[in-house]
């Protein structure tokens, strides 16, 4: 924890930064990723959203940080940066770990007595639902076959040696953070939840998805299937992003 930076253009990035917004929307990214996947979130939504998407350590302009493996600990950081956030009504989105994330995010939220809207969690199992799984340990070659089978980097990326050498130590400490990550069973948040999962996606089932009901207090939960693999969101950004609209708009 002493490297830890409350930066918040560190971690905090809005491509359409905006002072009129009455609501505010924390995107967490898949293992991997990085906040710019969010951008066209943030294009649709602005201004009357503020769009907040995390940056984590280890990535893009902040490579020279050491990526976290421990998810709890991620979870600590984000909480920290977000609580010094000007208040508004926080909703949350997280994709695949970012789900998990934002989960944790919120019940440390809820222990400081601040409340959010809803948790949008998406391509990620419910967190009781814990399986073995040892992609963290595979060697390059291993760890990038799993990317591809998954398709959550551009085919341009992946071919790009150099780039990949320098997402691989990032790539690895996420995957290591989902994959050891567990929650406690009876682990919950007050919010309504809603989780999005793709009808063809290796990682989350059905059962995983709807387990996402025992983890929420509030009668509010469903359940919204896309086509699409882990990676629906970039084939369903549209339909995805009028979701997340008409939550806005409500």
């Amino acid at each position: 924890m002493s490297q830890f930076s409350l930066d918040n253009d560190l971690w905090c990035r809005r491509y359409r930064p905006t002072s009129t917004a009455t609501a505010r929307l924390v995107c967490l990214p898949h293992a991997g990723g990085s906040a710019s996947f969010f951008l066209p979130v943030s294009a649709a939504l602005a201004p009357r959203v503020d769009v907040v998407s995390i940056q984590y350590p280890g990535r893009q302009d902040r490579r020279n940080e050491k990526p976290l493996t421990d998810l709890a600990l991620l979870a600590d950081q984000v909480y920290a940066v977000l609580r010094h956030q000007p208040e508004l009504p926080l909703t949350f989105f997280g994709h695949s770990m970012g789900a998990s994330l934002a989960f944790e995010v919120i019940r440390r939220l809820e222990a400081d007595t601040r409340t959010s809207v809803k948790l949008f969690a998406s391509g990620r199992r419910a967190p009781s639902v814990f399986r073995e799984e040892t992609v963290h340990r595979l060697d390059d070659a291993g760890l990038l076959a799993e990317i591809r089978r998954l398709n959550g980097t551009s085919s341009q990326v992946l071919a790009d040696d150099e780039l990949m050498r320098a997402a691989l130590p990032a790539l690895r400490a996420d995957y290591q953070a989902a994959e050891v990550y567990r929650s406690e069973p009876e682990a919950t948040v007050s919010c309504p939840v809603t989780v999005l999962t793709g009808d063809r996606d290796p990682k989350t089932t059905l059962d995983d998805a709807h387990a996402w009901a025992g983890h929420t207090t509030s009668s509010s939960f469903e359940v919204q299937v896309f086509p699409g693999g882990h990676f629906f969101l970039s084939d369903q950004t549209d339909d995805v992003i009028k979701l997340l609209d008409q939550h806005f708009l409500g």
